[in-house]
């Protein structure tokens, strides 16, 4: 087993950034040669106090009082001071990450972040454990389980770590991040952390996270003179015509439009309920033989293996055939940060060299319709998936419910706009998000890591799905209100079962390019 000493010895680079550096320096010179911690602790509490986004706001309305969760598996043992010694030269140098969220009584009940001096002990949690336990996995999920019924306490910045040194069947040791949605948007506080981890073939290195590359197909078609005219025509009409019906929808959504009562979809009341997390991680290189063979995106099959998966989970127990009612009306919500996110070098940065990065939630809302229907061809599904995705692409729908309800807030106040997106959501039955990792195996201070699992609990629906890459592996995880969806481990094995049936479906029909 791996030595704490070893962890700092084998990866120095994750534990010590070039600022901690100069400080150590610094203190070593008298404080001439670098800089002063003391000092710079200083001018962190100088900062000026600051008004929360009016997103962010929302989210510590009751009804919509959101919690991001990440599980983090470790390779090795976690080290708990290893953390407490990097994560002042890291996380907390995000602003916030070391604000207390605090209520001007005498201006109105307005919200604020004030920046303070963190206390790690009271962030991290390091409960004592019986490393020979029956169940180890069973403890972990349920760990979990009892953390999604508490809040994080606002005598303190809004996050804290869990630390579990418990072999389970995928890690060595389990850590939780949880941190509340109104510090930001899923997709931000995923790249800071991962901001916080580095290569472990090169501990210089942050990761690589893949980035979509632009066909030129298009501009192939725009430098063609009459063509272009004419195609130019189209294309903006038909994305006028997408955003009318997409925006017409949400505000009958917000209206009376409720999706169609199934097993998946949650009660009023939902949100107050605990979640259990559970996930799977499959073969990346399994849905790239999908995504290769029928020209698609990585996002396109995800949602199609979804798909699969619902439509089997919600008419289970029944027999193998297409006896489903007709017409049903089922629809994920996807919160969209309009706001172009940070990257993890810029995140980098800003913890490293106090620079500034972009940050905070701009939320619009996609409504995704779900085909429900079982189909004889496994690769309709995914067929099916496409041109959803493809459509909801050609439409400024999250750019204009976000100033629908931005409109709203200004003119009727927080209580009517958070009363506006739980409606819409809860209107809908379920969430969906598909996030991609790093290329390459990173480690978090030094702790290689094996799987990275995020979720959140506290949203009006009662499932909530989540797909995250990582190195050639893809986790499949579940957010889900056992008083709607009593077996979430049998609807993430049909979700799995789906891909399989997908790619022996994609075998068969001859060899792939």
């Amino acid at each position: 087993m791996e030595t704490e000493e070893g962890v700092r010895l084998r990866k120095p680079a994750p534990i010590k950034t070039k600022r901690a550096k100069e400080e150590e320096e610094g203190r070593r010179d008298g404080g001439e040669a670098g800089v002063d911690i003391r000092n710079c602790n200083k001018e962190m509490m100088n900062v000026e106090e600051e008004p929360l986004s009016p997103a962010a706001r929302l989210f510590h309305e009751p009804n919509f009082n959101l919690h991001i969760v990440a599980i983090m598996g470790g390779k090795t043992r976690i080290y708990p001071e290893v953390f407490k010694a990097n994560l002042p030269h890291t996380l907390l140098r995000h602003p916030r990450f070391s604000s207390l969220l605090v209520v001007d009584e005498k201006n109105g009940g307005k919200m604020k972040w004030v920046r303070t001096e963190v206390d790690l002990d009271k962030h991290i949690i390091i409960p004592d454990l019986d490393p020979n336990m029956e169940s180890p996995d069973q403890f972990v999920e349920d760990y979990i389980y009892n953390l999604s019924k508490t809040t994080i306490d606002k005598s303190k910045p809004l996050w804290d770590l869990h630390l579990l040194n418990l072999k389970t069947s995928e890690a060595e040791g389990t850590g939780i991040f949880r941190v509340h949605h109104s510090l930001g948007d899923g997709t931000s506080l995923m790249s800071l952390l991962l901001a916080c981890t580095r290569q472990i073939s090169n501990p210089e290195a942050l990761p690589t996270i893949p980035v979509k590359k632009k066909k030129d197909d298009d501009k192939r078609v725009f430098n063609r003179g009459f063509w272009w005219c004419i195609f130019g025509a189209w294309w903006v009409l038909k994305l006028f015509w997408n955003t009318f019906v997409d925006v017409f929808m949400f505000m009958l959504t917000a209206l009376c439009l409720e999706d169609t009562k199934t097993p998946l979809k949650g009660p009023p009341g939902s949100e107050f309920n605990p979640r259990r997390f559970v996930y799977q991680t499959l073969s990346l290189d399994d849905m790239k033989l999908i995504k290769n063979a029928m020209n698609l995106t990585i996002n396109d099959v995800a949602l199609g293996v979804t798909q699969a998966g619902d439509d089997e989970n919600k008419d289970s127990g029944a027999e193998k055939k297409n006896n489903l009612p007709e017409n049903i009306r089922l629809r994920s919500t996807l919160l969209i940060n309009i706001r172009p996110a940070a990257g993890i070098q810029a995140l980098a940065d800003m913890m490293e060299k106090n620079t500034e990065a972009k940050w905070g939630n701009w939320i619009g809302y996609v409504l995704l319709p779900f085909t429900i229907a079982l189909r004889d061809d496994p690769l309709d599904y995914i067929r099916e998936a496409k041109t959803t995705i493809d459509r909801k692409k050609h439409s400024l729908e999250a750019i204009y419910t976000f100033s629908i309800a931005e409109l709203v807030l200004k003119l009727f106040g927080i209580k009517r706009a958070s009363a506006l997106s739980h409606r819409v959501i809860s209107h809908t039955t379920m969430c969906f998000s598909n996030l991609v990792g790093p290329l390459e195996e990173i480690g978090f201070y030094g702790h290689p890591m094996a799987f990275l699992a995020p979720s959140s609990y506290g949203q009006p629906h009662a499932l909530m799905i989540n797909f995250q890459s990582y190195i050639n592996k893809m986790t499949i995880v579940l957010s889900v209100d056992e008083e709607t969806i009593p077996d979430p481990h049998l609807l993430c094995d049909d979700i799995v079962q789906s891909l399989n049936l997908v790619k022996e479906a994609v075998v068969a029909r001859g060899p792939v390019k």
